[in-house]
């Protein structure tokens, strides 16, 4: 099918374009540069006059499937209720309206913000199949997974022994391959195994023992940072660290920031570990000096982790940190599981405006926005569903693009929170191209994709339309536009209809002989054998996945 998007304003970092007029072509689901005497096959028109056109977004941390997801569901089933009840009852002609399974509706709500690719990023190799099952039925995006490594026997019985980085190499290549992930997610390298070896623990910082192994986080993160060089992996090593949430923890975080040593490395949720320990209530911003490291060290990018004013659940496959936090649970119920080399805490939790923790929490996350200058390394996140569900992202964006809305929020926190914080002092604020970066542009170049994130031709036609002349919030709530593959699955805000996606996945290189040292681990310690690690895409739809680097 051909058409073409005249009139609009277009902002496009992949090519330097801040706010000017162009026309776009699109030809069988990607964008084209036609000759002139092509110009007349493109009868099909798109008027965007006075609209704003972009990229279809990309979320590089999202938590939208897998056990700990669907364990959250079942703890919390009135969060599940009434997502169902405000984003999907106007959606009854839609597959999965009346579903008690937001597969569905994860995909609806992420198209009508305007995102066309999201990334869960905590694939536990033992629940891969089950998460890519689930993930297949997320329609209207695509999607992509990272595979957590860290905690598994497997590795830091090879780092004890000593085996090698070309044998740790190929066991990460095998780990990705198997569970169909694009890239590495380590989640407080070591600590789950000092939970299950030592229970309860106030702190477990980089340069702290693994029991029974005798290595360290730091060891664990250099071998997989190598790792992830040697096989050419797109993602850096997307990293949890150790301590989050806890007072003080800002130097567990500049100390992952140096065992980097100058390799890419991607932090993960960094407002969790801006904390210091200074004040009366012993908790206190961090962020000038967590944002100064950031500026400084240019192998590093982070997402924010912004939490928000509201009802959510914590999620998180670390759980030495989780079985901290239980005692906070709001309601109080939790969750807490152990399994093969992981496992997940649940937690339910409520963010409010007049705790002081909280609000602090909040400003820790802005301030982190607006401190670390480089937009190409700092990425929109709340960690859904733990800083606040993604639906947040359009008021998200106006605090970080309208001043006077982010002044006037300030001033409902908590005052001691307030007085405290050095939001009120920075006025910095977002640009549209600025937004086009963190959300379109970086986060194709960060995880490897050279098909989107991108106007320019031969890009994939995923491309969203929206109205400045809305308020900031509503116009990122419900885009005007939205294409996929160049067919449109929303208008005027809302889903217009069901459209199936792909998972993107990598191929990897590296010595088969690994497979046989592996089976025989697997052989002697887990309760399941070898092959139902290993997906097998005859149990998928035909071009489920797609090798994005081939």
């Amino acid at each position: 099918m051909k058409f073409k998007i005249i009139n609009g304003t277009i902002f496009d970092p992949s090519q330097k374009i801040n706010g000017k007029k162009k026309d776009l072509f699109i030809d069988s689901g990607f964008i084209v540069e036609p000759k002139k005497n092509e110009l007349t096959k493109f009868k099909e028109t798109i008027d965007a006059k006075g609209l704003i056109v972009m990229a279809g977004a990309i979320d590089i941390h999202s938590h939208i499937a897998g056990g700990n997801v669907n364990n959250a569901r079942l703890l919390s089933p009135e969060i599940h209720s009434n997502f169902l009840e405000i984003n999907l009852k106007r959606k009854k002609n839609l597959p999965g309206f009346n579903s008690r399974w937001t597969s569905e509706g994860t995909g609806y709500r992420y198209a009508e913000m305007g995102f066309t690719t999201v990334v869960e990023p905590a694939v536990l190799p033992i629940n891969a199949f089950m998460t890519h099952l689930e993930i297949e039925k997320i329609p209207m995006i695509d999607k992509g997974c990272l595979g957590i490594v860290g905690n598994d026997g497997f590795l830091l019985e090879a780092l004890h022994k000593k085996k090698g980085q070309p044998y740790i190499d190929d066991y990460v290549a095998w780990n990705l391959d198997s569970s169909k992930c694009i890239g590495l997610k380590v989640i407080n390298a070591g600590g789950t195994e000092l939970f299950k070896y030592s229970g309860e623990s106030e702190s477990f910082n980089i340069d702290d023992i693994v029991p029974e192994y005798g290595v360290t986080s730091r060891q664990i993160l250099e071998s997989l940072n190598k790792a992830n060089e040697n096989l050419n992996i797109p993602h850096p090593v997307h990293v949890h660290c150790n301590n989050l949430g806890t007072a003080g923890n800002v130097d567990s975080i500049l100390a992952t920031i140096d065992a980097a040593k100058g390799r890419r490395m991607h932090l993960a949720h960094i407002q969790f570990y801006a904390y210091g320990n200074e004040g009366k209530k012993g908790f206190s911003s961090e962020s000038v000096k967590l944002a100064e490291a950031i500026n400084k060290n240019t192998n590093i990018s982070v997402d924010i982790g912004q939490i928000m004013f509201k009802p959510t659940i914590t999620i998180s496959s670390d759980i030495w940190k989780q079985n901290q936090a239980k005692a906070n649970a709001n309601p109080n119920k939790w969750m807490i599981s152990e399994i093969e080399d992981g496992g997940g805490g649940i937690i339910p939790y409520e963010y409010k405006e007049n705790n002081f923790v909280n609000a602090l929490q909040w400003s820790i996350g802005l301030e982190l926005f607006l401190q670390i200058n480089d937009p190409w390394r700092v990425f929109l996140t709340t960690d859904h569903p733990n800083g606040a569900p993604f639906t947040s992202y359009p008021e998200l964006i106006r605090l970080l693009m309208d001043l006077s809305y982010r002044n006037a929020e300030l001033e409902k926190i908590n005052i001691k929170a307030k007085e405290l914080s050095y939001l009120k002092s920075l006025k910095r604020t977002y640009s549209f191209y600025d937004i086009a970066i963190m959300t379109r542009a970086a986060p194709a170049k960060i995880l490897g994709f050279k098909d989107r994130g991108s106007l320019k031709n031969g890009s994939i036609a995923d491309i969203s339309i929206y109205n400045p002349n809305k308020p900031i919030d509503k116009m990122f709530r419900g885009a005007e536009y939205v294409f996929k593959n160049g067919v449109q699955i929303v208008r005027n805000g809302f889903v217009t209809r069901h459209f199936k996606t792909r998972t993107e996945c990598v191929k990897l290189n590296y010595d088969k002989k690994i497979h046989k040292e592996i089976k025989d681990w697997f052989d002697a310690y887990y309760s399941l054998n070898l092959r139902e690690f290993e997906i097998d895409e005859k149990f998928f739809s035909d071009e489920n996945f797609h090798t994005m680097n081939q």
